[in-house]
């Protein structure tokens, strides 16, 4: 795909990287998960980003997952690869694998924890870009720090820069949008009205993991009001706790993944999956990613390191 093209994509789902019971990335399970997002019409998927535990996985695990993306699944979707980091010589490493590898596009991160100056920032995301096409992610709650639009006016001139998954909210999004930057929520609560009200050119999800078809009408119909206020507590639930903890409670309470996490994670406990479970009752079952939805017991949950 080329920039323009990836640029009409609307719905991404930042996809789940299930685990088997030894830990492993249990490939098997996630093409049944990609199988389901291409039948509801997703047009993209951010692997190994931060609902994919990207920063949970070694390299090698990273690499291999994105590698295996792009070869089963490059021609039917828009394959992201989350190759960024707060290290500039690994993003650059990384994004350069994820190319060889057939990835459409990278997802790159303004330094985090070991943040940097305003020009530190613009020098790391413009090494990144130049090797490839590559959204540029803006999640000031993760990353303790806000790219500012000055910064992004700059980006926006280079050649491989496709736009931004934006975490800052709508006003923000308008504005990018207005300067001709194009937008995709990285909020699924305000990503109707980013779409519809704001001009954003779509979401990068991970409400999709589970009710594709329902975001997908979100994203594609703005007479959709009484939808997106009827999923509201339950994508509010979705984020009752850091992402992507209630994610992966509520796959594998559906029974699309094992339920097995990776420390630090840990499952929601009985309360919350209560909640998540009566929530995912009133949405109708044929939207619902897994098949066979119940609360769990503490003790079917395997937390491994």
């Amino acid at each position: 795909m080329n920039i323009s093209q990836i640029r009409q994509q609307s719905l991404i789902t930042a996809i789940k990287t299930p685990f088997n019971d030894q830990g492993k990335i249990d490939l098997n399970t996630f093409d049944q998960l990609v199988e389901q997002q291409i039948l509801f019409g997703v047009d993209g998927l951010i692997i190994g980003g931060t609902t994919g535990e990207g920063h949970l996985l070694n390299w090698e695990e990273h690499l291999m997952l994105i590698a295996h993306s792009a070869k089963q699944y490059g021609d039917q979707l828009l394959i992201i690869g989350n190759t960024g980091s707060n290290n500039t010589r690994e993003a650059i490493k990384a994004s350069k694998s994820g190319f060889e590898s057939g990835m459409h596009a990278a997802l790159q991160i303004n330094p985090y924890y070991g943040k940097t100056s305003p020009k530190g920032v613009l020098a790391h995301l413009e090494a990144t870009l130049n090797i490839g096409p590559a959204f540029v992610y803006n999640v000031p709650g993760r990353t303790g720090q806000d790219i500012q639009p000055e910064i992004m006016l700059q980006l926006a001139k280079h050649e491989n820069f496709v736009g931004v998954k934006e975490c800052a909210g709508n006003q923000r999004i308008s504005e990018y949008e207005n300067q001709g930057i194009a937008c995709w929520s990285g909020n699924d609560d305000e990503s109707f009205d980013g779409r519809h009200s704001h001009n954003s050119h779509g979401v990068i999800s991970v409400t999709s993991n589970i009710i594709p078809g329902l975001m997908r009408k979100l994203m594609n119909d703005k007479s959709q009001g009484a939808l997106n206020l009827s999923l509201q507590d339950f994508i509010n639930w979705l984020f009752c706790e850091p992402n992507p903890i209630a994610i992966n409670t509520a796959l594998a309470m559906t029974g699309a993944v094992k339920p097995v996490f990776r420390l630090p994670y840990v499952p929601l406990d009985r309360q919350a999956r209560q909640t998540g479970l009566d929530l995912l009752k009133a949405i109708d079952p044929k939207e619902i990613i897994g098949s066979n939805l119940q609360l769990l017991q503490d003790s079917d949950f395997d937390i491994l390191t």
